[in-house]
């Protein structure tokens, strides 16, 4: 008799909930571990549970240099989603001018404090470096689509060079069958009259 297939949904009774946790996270763990050893392959694995406890694996190699290693191969994504999640927090170009005048403009320029200045220039920053995140990202996809230009008008090229080439040949060949009257063709036999 083989097993009930369980639905993926939320468990709603709370101890049945902990114990297919704790089930599933040392089933997990276990499958991570024989990953890393079939495969001889760094596997690093953490969980955190509802309650908020922290629960780790790490094969072989130390899971802080595992993560370091994830950390140094992905440092652009997390570098863009950090810019991204910075851009929404200070919201748009223009209402962080008008801040910015809002503060230095007329009269209040002298009661504005260090601080406030200090905030200002970290927004500015943070707002000049997402656009020119932007900008660096639109310049990429402008190459890679100049790219992708180049390569279809190279392919269409040579298809056009092969069929000229084809033509040529074909000219060619129908030049040395028709020639003009009086003209010895390449293809027609000629006899020549004898000479006493």
């Amino acid at each position: 008799m083989g097993r009930k297939k369980l639905e993926i949904k939320r468990i709603e009774n709370k101890s049945s909930r902990q114990v297919t946790f704790s089930k599933r996270r040392n089933g997990l763990i276990e499958k991570a571990r024989q990953l890393s050893v079939l495969c001889d392959a760094s596997v690093a694995l953490l969980v955190v549970s509802a309650s908020g406890k922290l629960y780790s694996f790490s094969s072989g190699d130390n899971l802080v240099k595992i993560l370091d290693r994830y950390g140094k191969q992905h440092a652009d994504d997390l570098k863009a989603l950090d810019m991204q999640s910075k851009a929404l927090n200070y919201g748009s170009h223009h209402e962080l001018l008008e801040l910015v005048e809002s503060k230095l403009v007329g009269s209040n320029v002298n009661n504005v404090s260090a601080e406030t200045l200090l905030q200002l220039e970290k927004h500015l920053e943070t707002a000049l470096s997402v656009t020119r995140a932007k900008k660096t990202e639109l310049m990429l996809k402008l190459v890679e689509n100049l790219k992708e230009k180049e390569k279809l008008l190279k392919e269409e090229n040579q298809v056009l060079a092969s069929q000229m080439e084809k033509n040529h040949h074909v000219g060619a060949e129908a030049e040395m069958e028709i020639s003009p009257a009086g003209q010895i063709s390449d293809n027609l036999p000629v006899t020549l009259p004898l000479l006493n």
